[in-house]
């Protein structure tokens, strides 16, 4: 089993920035895959970025592309969304989510979730 905790979500202005982390414990070396999720109020789950553990590739959903940045600290279990030029139109409740199963980077299939994380923008 992975558990996974998401922290640094808030409130921030349009234009703003802010830091998403994501700590995971547990069976860590079995995961292949981690990414982040977000799903606004009374929409589905949307795919936002996934990193590969492996070879360290990532992948950006368009809408994020060029202002997000998915990092990950391995000593450390530790991953990050860096969210700069931050719109009201990201605002959501962000979720880190793990796999052990190698699929496509934009696959919205994962293992194991966090509690999320609520970002609000205001504009």
């Amino acid at each position: 089993q992975v558990q996974l905790v998401e922290s640094g979500g808030g409130l921030v202005q349009a234009g703003g920035s802010l830091r998403l982390f994501c700590a995971a414990s547990g069976r860590t070396f079995s995961l292949n895959t981690m990414g982040w999720l977000r799903q606004a109020s009374r929409e589905g789950r949307e795919f936002v970025a996934a990193i590969s553990l492996s070879s360290g590739a990532r992948y950006y959903a368009d809408a994020v592309k060029g202002r997000f940045t998915f990092s990950r600290d391995n000593a450390k279990n530790t991953a990050y969304l860096q969210m700069n030029s931050l719109k009201p139109e990201d605002t959501a409740v962000y979720y880190c989510a793990a796999r052990e199963t190698a699929r496509l980077l934009n696959s919205p299939l994962y293992d194991y979730w966090g509690q999320g994380t609520q970002v609000t923008v205001s504009s």
